[in-house]
């Protein structure tokens, strides 16, 4: 019954997770978009640390995880976000709700575990208007953006000795993003405005490498060291490019008056490579602490519009320090001490500048495992608090607050049947 209700599940969100617009940031305008966060409610509710093997939780941070699964786990979480985007001036809000994340992690063997699933990778999503007056001559810009690119991998974990183990992950990235600008002289009424339309498919592969080492430290306190390395990957894009005059009917109905150009462009799109590191220690089935940093190099994607110079990319640091504490994970006579409850804090430098201001991200987040009662699966819930961005150098600052939520379950699958 239990693998029924799994495959329903796999089959409705797999379609849910290529169309769905998960993005409402204007930041997303920006290369190819805001890059998602890859991890389970679990991870994101310590601060996005990703140090700690779990027998009954898919680490989709670190590949080398795989192996330390006890039975076949399958998880799929989902979360709605609600933004506030305040400049000097002005303040708006906004609200997206996604699917995040999808994966089955089969343990093999003793040794070998393998998981493999799909989730978004980057997101577009934003109208920004802008009017301003140069010569003399009022100015009007509007530009739009939607889609994004997903993610599907598959990855593979063998523990080389009971405190070491090493993993690699195979990832397939594909998606479009359509991009759309308008240009106008209000002032001048015979001029029609322009309308430019980029339509951008993407693929290509990328790879994924980790270790994991653990060791008890006074025969009590349980070490975890953990280290990912994901090589710069090159991904091929082709651009349809689309030029025309446009007028408007009851200023609202955009119609094409004259077409003037399309262009069809290919060319590869360079992901930067990235390497994280984190320690902790703890007691694996009471509570656990650890620090986590995550180094990328500067990203060399440009920007979508000629016209646009005020940004640039420099290289991405993060910082993440979070763990959870369970009071009694047997307990059988009260459910609230088998409950786990987690937070975390996390600072990052996206690599993102624009008019010389670096883009920083920086969150606060809480949540809990709630126990289910078949086979150690259970429900986790999650809030994240952050901030994006200053209202400094006429930019926009993002307040947010992310609500998660994930499903782990856990069951014994491809066991041979004593009886038919």
């Amino acid at each position: 019954m239990i693998k029924r209700f799994i495959v329903g599940i796999c089959l409705l969100f797999t379609a849910v997770v290529f169309s769905q617009q998960n993005s409402s940031s204007p930041y997303s305008y920006y290369g190819i978009g805001d890059v998602k966060f890859k991890g389970t409610t679990e991870n994101r509710s310590m601060g996005g640390l990703g140090i700690i093997p779990d027998s009954v939780h898919v680490n989709l941070q670190n590949p080398a995880s795989y192996s330390s699964l006890l039975l076949t786990t399958f998880t799929v979480g989902g979360s709605t976000t609600s933004t506030t985007l305040k400049t000097d001036s002005a303040e708006s809000d906004a609200s997206r709700t996604t699917l995040d994340f999808l994966a089955v992690g089969v343990p093999v063997s003793k040794k070998i575990g393998v998981a493999i699933g799909l989730m978004p990778y980057s997101a577009v999503g934003y109208r920004i208007e802008n009017t301003s007056v140069v010569d003399d001559i009022e100015r009007y810009s509007q530009f739009n953006g939607e889609g994004g690119l997903n993610r599907v991998f598959a990855g593979v974990s063998y523990k080389v000795t009971p405190s070491l183990s090493l993993g690699a992950d195979v990832q397939y990235n594909f998606g479009t993003i359509e991009t759309k600008s308008i240009n106008a002289i209000p002032s001048i009424p015979i001029q029609y405005p322009t309308r430019e339309i980029n339509t951008t498919d993407y693929k290509g592969v990328s790879f994924n490498i980790g270790a994991m080492y653990q060791t008890k430290l006074n025969e009590k306190y349980d070490w975890f060291t953990s280290a990912t390395y994901t090589p710069s990957a090159n991904l091929s894009s082709e651009t349809d490019r689309q030029l025309a005059t446009i007028t408007y009917s009851n200023g609202l109905n955009e119609l094409i008056v004259d077409e003037i150009d399309v262009r069809v462009s290919s060319g590869d799109v360079k992901l930067p490579s990235k390497f994280t590191v984190g320690s902790g220690l703890g007691i694996k089935t009471k509570w656990f602490a650890g620090l986590e940093y995550t180094f990328q190099e500067s990203n060399e994607l440009g920007n979508r519009f000629d016209n646009v110079t005020s940004a640039n990319f420099e290289t991405s640091h993060k910082v993440s320090l979070g763990g959870y504490f369970t009071p009694k994970f047997q307990s059988y006579n009260s459910y609230l001490s088998r409950i786990t409850y987690r937070a975390g804090l996390r600072y990052e430098k996206t690599g993102l500048v624009i008019n010389d201001e670096s883009i920083n991200d920086y969150g606060l987040s809480f949540g809990v495992g709630l126990p289910l009662n078949y086979y150690a699966s259970n429900l986790n819930l999650g809030v994240e608090l952050g901030q994006r961005g200053t209202t400094s150098a006429s930019l926009v600052q993002e307040n947010y607050v992310n609500f998660f939520v994930s499903l782990s379950l856990n069951d014994r699958w491809f066991v041979k049947r004593k009886y038919d």
